[in-house]
């Protein structure tokens, strides 16, 4: 493996947005130092080089570490135990380039499973086989499910479950409005976030965040003259007579629409306001000449007690087909103090799954 130091334009045409040039400028808006390089996972002489683009923050005075948001991105033809080989050995190559007092390196790979196949608890013993240790809790959502936008419209409805057919068209009858906006109306979609926050128990960034998102992916990278095509970041807003009921955060870059945020009002929840978001952005991704809708995040499964479980049956509701990442690894470079860490970031997560569930 051969791995050097880039400039961050090189991650402009990565396949995912959270390894982009564009999330780079993001996240270094709010304490994180990003850095890229450029790799080649096989040596095989085709000079081909893959951008990884590293996100590096102080853990605690003295300390850091390092997260690369679904990399590294590897040839569909390797198979899992290389997978993982070349994951352990980027983690020593990394150890090398970053700075002294990194903790542990975390990875969150983008390659996945199908609902249906085998081979990801095995994949697991890999990680564990080569010095990985799973994450207490996960940054990015490892299992999710994806719409295919290549079908027709009344294709894309009847792989939906009955009832949400039903709920689309009755938003219709009842008058739901939808209107489609660029950030404007940022205050209008946090307001409802927050309302959301209470209701569920989840915790938000600062309406700064949000809007510091909306303003980079409009403003500064939509110049559409890289192989991604046109990004933009879209807000959708869902109201009846003079009341707003829900909006949803869609991102589209090149062959992906990503819904990565959505609130919705505590008031006429019986007219289905947040089926006719989706529906409404899935059309404007498929009209925009996206392939996929990710619907970004479910749980692993279908259990009636994971304080999510309300979030799995919705979004599956949609159709499509569910897809399993292997999650969130770390890779320990100072295994005294990652084991500290590790102990004070399971513990948090506990307690945050616990007020989930004892709000439901």
């Amino acid at each position: 493996m051969e791995i050097t130091e880039a400039d961050l334009a090189a991650c402009e045409n990565a396949d995912s947005f959270l390894q982009s040039s564009m999330w780079a400028s993001f996240k270094e808006k709010f304490g994180w130092t990003a850095k890229a390089f450029l790799a080649d996972w096989l040596e095989d002489g085709t000079n081909e080089k893959t951008p990884l683009l590293v996100l590096c923050r102080q853990l605690a005075p003295g300390f850091s570490f390092a997260y690369i948001p679904w990399g590294p991105k590897l040839p569909a033809s390797i198979t899992a135990s290389d997978r993982v080989k070349i994951a352990a050995e980027l983690g020593k190559k990394l150890r090398a380039l970053l700075a002294r007092n990194t903790v542990f390196i975390r990875f969150e790979p983008p390659w996945f499973y199908r609902e249906k196949e085998s081979g990801i608890e095995n994949e697991a013993s890999l990680f564990k086989t080569f010095g990985f240790k799973r994450a207490a809790a996960a940054v990015q959502p490892p299992d999710t499910v994806i719409i295919n936008l290549e079908k027709t419209n009344n294709e894309i409805l009847m792989q939906m479950k009955p009832k949400w057919r039903y709920n689309i068209s009755l938003a219709e009858k009842k008058g739901i409005i939808v209107k489609t906006c660029t950030g404007r109306e940022i205050e209008t979609f946090y307001n409802l976030l927050k309302e959301t926050a209470a209701r569920d128990g989840i915790s938000i960034h600062g309406i700064n965040y949000y809007r510091t998102l909306f303003e980079i992916c409009n403003n500064d990278m939509t110049g559409g003259n890289n192989k991604t095509g046109m990004m933009q970041l879209k807000l959708y807003i869902a109201s009846h007579a003079s009341d707003t009921l829900a909006a949803i955060a869609v991102l589209f870059r090149g062959k992906d629409a990503v819904y990565l945020y959505g609130a919705s009002s505590n008031i006429k929840r019986n007219l289905m306001a947040p089926y006719a978001l989706q529906w409404k952005a899935m059309q404007d991704a498929k009209e925009a000449g996206c392939l996929f809708y990710d619907l970004f995040g479910i749980p692993p499964n279908e259990d009636p007690n994971h304080p999510m479980a309300g979030l799995f049956r919705f979004k599956t509701g949609f159709g499509g087909h569910i897809i399993h990442r292997p999650g969130s690894w770390d890779y320990p470079c100072k295994k005294v103090f990652y084991n500290l860490f590790r102990i004070a970031e399971g513990l948090r997560k506990k307690i945050m799954n616990y007020k989930k569930k004892n709000r439901r």
